[in-house]
């Protein structure tokens, strides 16, 4: 099985893909003139970019899985996060149907396309029309994924942190950033179990499925702040929206799917932060 990933020297492409390699699969890598240096042992790099539609047949040809991950996510430049990760993901898209049409395509998306006004936690089959560009750009790539023609699935992460990515360190400034209460909470999932769940959508078992891919207890900002001695005001104040960040993780199970693991306080008994 021969598996291309886009975005591989990224926050999640780095750490996913020398779990790939241990598992036993031919991985190839697209990235940038320059980047072979950060590929790990194991990934044959091809030159190209999802915005140089030209590029992208030698990447691709012979693949048996597309693993889409590159993304542009905090950018002020609305422009760009639409032109990356809707018109890149199109790109890529229109090349496999070309020269890899059996090929299975698996696209990374993110929990942020969820409200926090739901009534519950956030299911994958929940109307979203997210109007933030991150979250917005990427329901437009989940549905040209959805109407590609291939064999396809959405892998939909929770808050990804561990292997020491910082995304933990940094989350009490984004929470002041978005002026959250301190007893919100939100659903994270390890990149352990990034890999958990791109091995099991090789699989075909997420086959034709949007999927939340998350751990097994959300946090709250006050616990994670404290977590990383960052500690923020305590409050008593009613919280308004008491599911937002939160996600229901049972068609991942029902499909298969097992956190490796499953809370953070797992993660720091083991050394994974």
């Amino acid at each position: 099985m021969t598996i291309l990933i886009t975005g591989a020297t990224g926050n999640v492409g780095a750490r996913l893909l020398p779990r790939l390699v241990a598992a036993g699969h031919d991985c190839r890598a697209l990235i940038r003139p320059g980047k072979a240096d950060a590929l790990p042992a194991g990934v044959t790099p091809v030159e190209g970019d999802i915005l140089e539609p030209d590029t992208l047949p030698a990447a691709v040809e012979g693949v048996s899985t597309v693993v889409h991950l590159a993304a542009l996510l905090r950018s002020p430049d609305a422009e760009a996060i639409q032109r990356i990760n809707v018109e890149g993901t199109r790109n890529l898209l229109a090349a496999t149907r070309t020269h890899a049409p059996d090929a299975r395509f698996v696209l990374a998306s993110t929990s942020l396309v969820y409200p926090d006004d739901l009534p519950r936690p956030g299911r994958e089959d929940d109307d979203l029309a997210p109007v933030a560009p991150y979250p917005a750009s990427k329901i437009l790539a989940e549905r040209e994924v959805q109407a590609s023609g291939l064999t396809w699935s959405v892998l939909r992460l929770g808050f990804v942190y561990g292997d020491g990515d910082q995304h933990l360190q940094n989350a009490p400034r984004l929470f002041g950033l978005w002026n959250w209460h301190p007893a919100h909470a939100l659903h994270l999932v390890h990149q352990r179990d990034i890999a958990t769940a791109v091995l099991l959508a090789l699989t075909g078992a997420t086959d034709g499925h949007v999927v939340n891919i998350v751990d097994d207890a959300p946090l709250t900002a006050y616990e994670i702040a404290a977590l990383v001695d960052q500690p923020i005001e305590p409050s008593a104040a009613p919280l308004a929206n008491p599911w937002g960040g939160r996600l229901d993780g049972a068609t991942a199970r029902a499909l298969g799917f097992r956190a490796t693991v499953p809370t953070v306080h797992h993660a720091l008994r083991e050394n994974l932060l």
